[in-house]
């Protein structure tokens, strides 16, 4: 664990480092749950992988298991932009500064891996901070409100079939915008699936196969968005 200077105050986050102590930016976005284990664990992963992975802590140490605190706990923080603009924002300086490296073509330097609540940060923050994105991975997370005209990232979207939070049609609306803005997109949805496939915590809806392929093709999208 580490602390970084954020939008409002110092933000705690969970960095992993690969062997060698460099390699491309990734920034891994929690969901309504808080900074649990798993999130953790995919900047493990993606530092195996031989990325530079911080989780930024948006809940400032606090988690739950209760989807009802969590949803109190996310509702919070929706109104509360400027704070979590202002953590990413912080999150990536500190990238920056510890083992972050850019890609040889110039190109926006970082990339998001993020959930849910995360997933619609990240899908914000690309248009926000157009020319430092280059790559987003989001699961179970839909914008299709916004104007995807300012990104410079591609995007790879993984959506729940049968998932209560997201719809089918706000995932095809979401898709739709970014190909009208031109962006390179791949959206993919898992059989069978439910809201919260990738999380090991949440044993009512975990789908081991679906989240290994999902992880198989998160990081062979980051190498090649990231290692230009």
């Amino acid at each position: 664990m580490i602390v970084f200077p954020g939008g409002e105050s110092t933000v705690p986050g969970y960095l992993a480092l690969p062997q060698g102590g460099q390699g491309p930016g990734v920034l891994v976005l929690h969901e309504w749950w808080g900074l649990t284990e798993p999130f953790k664990q995919v900047c493990d992963r993606l530092a195996e992988a031989g990325f530079v992975a911080l989780a930024p802590d948006f809940y400032r140490g606090k988690t739950t298991a209760s989807i009802e605190e969590a949803e109190a706990l996310g509702a919070e923080l929706d109104r509360n932009v400027k704070r979590w603009r202002g953590d990413i924002v912080g999150a990536l300086q500190f990238l920056r500064q510890h083992g972050a490296t850019r890609p040889t073509d110039g190109r926006g330097a970082f990339g998001f891996v993020a959930f849910s609540l995360g997933g619609s940060y990240a899908l914000d923050m690309s248009i926000n901070l157009a020319e430092e994105i280059a790559a987003v991975v989001t699961f179970y997370a839909t914008y299709p409100g916004l104007d995807y005209h300012g990104a410079k990232a591609a995007y790879l979207c993984h959506f729940a079939e049968e998932d209560p939070y997201v719809s089918a049609e706000s995932a095809v609306e979401m898709e739709q915008a970014l190909g009208a803005a031109g962006r390179q997109t791949t959206c993919y949805t898992y059989p069978g699936t439910r809201h919260w496939f990738f999380d090991a915590n949440r044993v009512e809806a975990y789908d081991a196969s679906a989240a290994a392929l999902a992880w198989e093709r998160t990081v062979a999208f980051l190498n090649a968005e990231l290692r230009r």
